[in-house]
């Protein structure tokens, strides 16, 4: 049971490596979670003229 308790307080301690690698995989998140937002941004964007050029088009179908 003491070293069940003592392993578990010694885990609590953390290295460097450790703390830097959490450093840097949070500014991948990071960098990753703009580049969404970026595309879907894009991507509603495109959508939207896209879908402007549809109906442009079905303007251009009807008979007059």
């Amino acid at each position: 049971m003491a070293k069940a308790l003592i392993g578990y307080m010694n885990s609590d301690l953390r290295d460097a490596r450790l703390v830097s690698d959490n450093a840097r995989l949070r500014g991948r998140v990071a960098d990753l979670e703009a580049l969404v937002a970026r595309l879907t941004a894009e991507n509603d964007r495109l959508v939207a003229a896209h879908t402007e050029q549809l109906e442009a088009a079905m303007q251009e179908m009807q008979p007059a």
